[in-house]
């Protein structure tokens, strides 16, 4: 797999795990504003989502999905690190901890394929001042 398609699955993959968290966690957060701040992160994830589907389906490249035990092992850890305390406080907690090594990783990522196309690198980059956005905003829910 060339670099390109590399970065796009990166930024697939990432996208993908932040739609089902999220998903997963507004059918479980019970305050109203935390959920609506839920909301807005998850239409995001899903705009970055589909423009990296996109650009992988425009360039012929495979998408690399999150596969199915990633996906039951999320689940299963969100279900139990939810099951006795469904506070918005420890919701943020997860979540800044998700994003936080969603900004690493995209860090890495850019440093590693700097010779990736522009437009690649410019979407790798939404993801990543995202993900930074996420932690500062998460952070009033503490």
């Amino acid at each position: 797999m060339n670099g390109n398609a590399e970065l796009l699955n990166f930024v697939y993959q990432n996208s993908q795990m932040g739609v089902a968290t999220l998903n997963q966690l507004i059918e479980i957060v019970e305050d109203g504003e935390f959920k609506n701040h839920l909301k807005s992160q998850y239409k995001e994830y899903q705009e970055i989502h589909r423009a990296a589907e996109a650009m992988l389906n425009e360039k012929g490249f495979d998408e690399k999905g999150i596969g199915t035990l990633e996906k039951i092992r999320t689940y299963l850890m969100i279900s139990y690190e939810t099951l006795t305390d469904k506070s918005p406080s420890h919701m943020a907690e997860m979540l800044v901890i998700g994003s936080t090594m969603g900004v690493i990783n995209a860090v890495k990522k850019i440093k590693s394929y700097q010779g990736a196309e522009p437009h690649i690198i410019e979407l790798m980059e939404r993801l990543l001042r995202f993900e930074e956005n996420n932690v500062q905003e998460l952070k009033a829910y503490l």
